[in-house]
């Protein structure tokens, strides 16, 4: 009898102690390179400031918003301001900003040329196809000199507003992740850093052509409209913005991703 009310006892002990020892939960939805692996660098981070993390990979850039939309995940870090507007306005979604991270600068890349002034007359380049990502690679073809956009567009630019094409390049817009497996088909790329590096190419050393430094285009941490104080959503901003983050992005991506903080 006492070795059964000592072994329920140790039972009861060992469970108050799992308990003690789990952390608060704190899921976070993300697309693969660069986001959840540095997720997973600051998962210890957050152990310690006692947050179990949950890191939700998604290769697409609709459904992360969906799914906090939602309330499946608490945050997410995937996307850059302009485009988490656009999606806000479009699927009237409560996400909303929290703390810009980094900026995962865009540029053109091609297996056929070295240069863009050296691009053929109908050449073709493809580009992202969603709103924002796509407005941004046409006003990079813009500042590199191939086409020229409606005054003021801006990032709101389609291919509708292209009002000098020179070099009658055709431009295929195509989903952003997809757009890197074109490179062997096309003559010029515009592709988004963290798909650039998924595929072993770096903007600073592998593009022909580099976004401009003063890009707005800066990643952020988005969570549901009212939770933007929450404790969770603060410790991982927190743990996003730490010296050792700062340091990794530095040294690992050398150049593809570029802190803000």
């Amino acid at each position: 009898m006492r070795k059964t009310l000592a072994a329920v006892a140790a039972a009861v002990i060992a469970g108050f102690s799992s308990l003690a020892l789990a952390g608060t939960p704190l899921s976070v939805a993300a697309t693969p390179v660069p986001h959840a692996d540095i997720l997973k660098l600051i998962e210890p981070d957050l152990k310690a400031a006692g947050y179990d993390l949950k890191v939700v990979e998604f290769s697409d850039y609709v459904s992360p918003n969906l799914a906090l939309d939602a309330g499946e995940v608490d945050a997410n870090y995937y996307q850059h301001l302009p485009f988490l507007n656009a999606s806000v306005a479009a699927r009237k979604l409560k996400v909303v900003p929290v703390k810009p991270i980094h900026i995962l600068p865009m540029a053109a890349y091609s297996k056929k040329v070295k240069n863009v002034a050296k691009l053929r007359k109908g050449a073709t380049v493809t580009i992202p196809n969603d709103p924002s990502n796509g407005g941004r690679a046409l006003l990079l073809l813009e500042d590199a000199g191939l086409i020229k956009l409606r005054p003021n567009i801006g990032v709101k630019a389609t291919v509708l507003d292209i009002v000098s094409n020179p070099r009658k390049l055709r431009i295929r817009e195509v989903e952003a992740a997809q757009v890197p497996r074109t490179l062997d088909d096309v003559d010029l790329a515009v592709v988004n850093s963290n798909y650039a590096i998924g595929v072993g190419l770096n903007p600073v050393k592998d593009s022909i052509y580099l976004e401009s430094k003063t890009s707005p285009y800066a990643v952020v941490v988005a969570t549901l409209k009212g939770h933007e104080a929450d404790a969770k959503v603060q410790a991982l901003v927190k743990a996003l913005t730490s010296a050792k983050v700062r340091k990794f992005m530095i040294e690992q991506y050398k150049g593809s991703v570029v802190p803000v903080f």
